[in-house]
Formats: C-alpha cells, sequence, structure tokens
C-alpha cells in the first residue's frame, strides 16, 4: 500500500494591497485590483512523523519588508500541535526570505535543499540587486553554517525525504527552486511553492514578475501537472484563494487540509 500523508497550509503573513502587475508578468490590461499574498508554511504528517515545508519569515523581517505578520511559523506549528525541536526534517522549497527564515528554530532539524539553490543563493547573481533583492544575508549564512554542521541534506534534481514524499527541481523562480510531491488519500499532491504564486500563474501561463529564468518556470508548470496528474491537486504557494477551497482545520491556527478535495474544481468538464 502506498503511503497517504495528511498535508496542512498554515498561513502566517499577508501583503496588501496588490496590484495585477505585482501578481503577473504579463497581467489582463482589463482587470483593476489583484489577490492579496498570503504566506504559508505546510506541514505533512502521518501519525508517526512531522515533516515541514519551508520556515517563513519572522517579525524583524516582516518590519524590515513591510508585511504583515500574523504569528510566526513556529509559534502557528505550536498552536497546531507540534513543538519545533520535534521535527527532524525540514523542506526548503529555495532561500527567498519568506521560506527560509527562522532556521534557527528547529535544533533538531535536517534541511533538504537543491544544490544548485545554494550555488545560486551564494553565487555571483547575489551581486546583482534585482536578483539578491528575495533573499536575506542573514538566512543563507544562517543555512551555510547549518551546512557546516553536517545539518543539510542536498538534492540534485529529484530526490525523496520519506516513502512518499519527493523532492523534484524545477527552477524558474529561483535556480534551485524545488516541488514537493506527497501522496494523500485524494492522490499526489504536489506543493508548488513558488513555481505558481497564484492559481492564475499556471493557468494563465502567465508567470509572476519574480523570475530567474521564464524558460524554467514555464518547464515547471508542466512538471507540476504531470507530477500531480490533476489540476485539483497542485497548490500554489501564495494565493488567498487556498483558504477558500480547503476546508479550515479546527484550532486556532490557520490552518487548511490540502489531503481533502476542493470545494471546486479547476478541471474542464
Amino acid at each position: 500500500m502506498k503511503p497517504a500523508y495528511e498535508i496542512y497550509a498554515i498561513r502566517y503573513a499577508t501583503m496588501t494591497p496588490r496590484t495585477p502587475a505585482m501578481n503577473y508578468l504579463s497581467p489582463d490590461p482589463h482587470e483593476t485590483t489583484a489577490a492579496d499574498l498570503d504566506y504559508f508554511v505546510w506541514l505533512i504528517r502521518d501519525g508517526s512523523r512531522d515533516i515541514l515545508v519551508d520556515t517563513g519569515f519572522n517579525e524583524a523581517a516582516s518590519k524590515q519588508r513591510n508585511r504583515v505578520l500574523e504569528i510566526n511559523p513556529v509559534d502557528a506549528l505550536a498552536q497546531f500541535g507540534v513543538a519545533a525541536d520535534t521535527i527532524r526534517d525540514v523542506v526548503i522549497t529555495h532561500l527567498h526570505y519568506d521560506h527560509a527564515g527562522n532556521l534557527d528554530r528547529f535544533p533538531n532539524a535536517r534541511f533538504h535543499l537543491q544544490d544548485r539553490e545554494m550555488a545560486y543563493a551564494t553565487g555571483r547573481c547575489m551581486c546583482n540587486g534585482l536578483l539578491r533583492h528575495p533573499f536575506s544575508a542573514e538566512d543563507v549564512t544562517l543555512m551555510v553554517r547549518h551546512v557546516y554542521s553536517e545539518r543539510v541534506t542536498f538534492h540534485n534534481g529529484d530526490g525523496e525525504v520519506a516513502p512518499g514524499i519527493t523532492l523534484h527541481r524545477v527552477g524558474g523562480h529561483s535556480d534551485g527552486l524545488q516541488v514537493v510531491r506527497v501522496e494523500t488519500e485524494r492522490g499526489p499532491v504536489v506543493l508548488a511553492s513558488d513555481a505558481s504564486h497564484y492559481y492564475g500563474n499556471l493557468q494563465r501561463r502567465s508567470p509572476f514578475p519574480i523570475v530567474y529564468n521564464i524558460g524554467d518556470m514555464v518547464d515547471g508548470w508542466q512538471t507540476c501537472e504531470r507530477l500531480a496528474g490533476h489540476p485539483d491537486r497542485i497548490i500554489p504557494g501564495h494565493d488567498p484563494l487556498v483558504r477558500e477551497l480547503y476546508p479550515r482545520v479546527n484550532g486556532t491556527a490557520d490552518a487548511y487540509a490540502l489531503h481533502q478535495p476542493p470545494s471546486r474544481s479547476f478541471a474542464e468538464s
């Protein structure tokens, strides 16, 4: 039997207001408003282990970048019943500030990262302010320290964290961006992270404006579709529509059950 995990999207911050040009490289000229940007981390569970995908950002970063931090992701996990020091595996989809902060809050974790993301975040591209802007030197430096402490598992392309949880480098938004494919009761769910910030980026084939390689981003959409096998099983990284489509989990954390079917389908009839 295939493993069947539960997946929870935990929302911890937001950014508003936004314009269409902030969300799409080629915005619809008829649109005058745009969806807010929600920030999530993702918790994968099977009753015997908790695996975290991304670690969010903290209060200092929220003030520096003028984001509304509603709760530190680590504190959100605690409200969800998960202590940070019990997590043994953390997947970092990429090293942008909103996905790789709080790295000091998981003392017993091993971090899963793509080779190309570390090379990108510490290489010559960081001499360019536009490419460097989404990164935090402090976060990247802390990840380097984790490398020296032998707490990082590097992946080159495809990899596996646990049976039924696989990693796949897609690039595009960041050179080493990876998506996470998770086996659930409703089939494989792909946590697309920033391969598609919004459902609309993928569906319209219009990239989010922060992009390193448009060709890789386009190929990454196809990879997500192939890995998921159904459009309803692709979860974008920042879309507030996730909160409308999936049932909220009872409790204090702002969390949504992604292993359950959405309230409506994106499949063509």
